[in-house]
């Protein structure tokens, strides 16, 4: 059953799933959502991502020093197996492994520095694009949640969510980008984009 854009308003943040309190607006909590932001932009499905999130937090390696003290070995197995993130388990590894290294050593594994240091939103974006492995589908779930909170995040929302909203009868431009409510819409045409044949990618 298609929701109506009130049950669209109260959609759970992916973010809010995994625990992650954006609002706080942290290096930690960021960190969080970057990695998970990582995880959600591979071609696996969002459980498998969600599970891999929560076996780095089962083995409290989500700061990135940690990381990369776990080495590659240890986030092959057993962060990946047990997340069920098989297939892409060994480039995965490699790929998170080089973000921490790259993120330590030009914005002193700080977030908020990698934002501040940023000209614009165009800079924030380019400056996420630089590291290795994350493209714009990668740079984009993790913006988008952050809208809210940080002044130069506001990417442009997907194709796809643009499609569906359109196919829903829903004006998108009626809900200021940078609000709350729009994320959540967002969220849950996305998620429809997922569950539902009807909107494939």
């Amino acid at each position: 059953m298609v929701p109506n854009i009130d049950e669209l308003k109260r959609s759970l943040l992916y973010s809010e799933e995994l625990r992650i309190e954006l609002k706080k607006n942290n290096d930690d909590e960021l960190f969080k959502w970057f990695l998970a932001s990582i995880l959600f932009g591979a071609r696996i499905s969002e459980t498998i991502a969600k599970n891999t999130y929560k076996a780095f937090e089962k083995y409290n390696l989500l700061e990135p020093q940690k990381i990369l003290e776990a080495g590659w070995d240890f986030l092959v197995d057993p962060i990946m197996r047990e997340g069920g993130y098989v297939r892409y388990d060994f480039k995965t590894s490699t790929k998170i492994l080089k973000i921490c290294g790259t993120f330590i050593k030009e914005y002193d594994g700080s977030l908020k520095k990698l934002h501040d240091e940023s000209k614009d939103k165009n800079d924030l974006e380019n400056r996420l694009l630089d590291f290795y492995g994350i493209g714009p589908v990668t740079m984009n779930i993790f913006l988008r949640e952050l809208r809210p909170y940080w002044e130069k995040a506001d990417p442009e929302p997907l194709p796809i969510v643009r499609k569906i909203a359109q196919k829903l009868g829903i004006a998108l431009n009626k809900y200021g980008r940078k609000s709350p409510t729009f994320a959540r819409i967002e969220a849950g045409l996305i998620r429809l984009r997922r569950n539902d044949l009807a909107y494939p990618c």
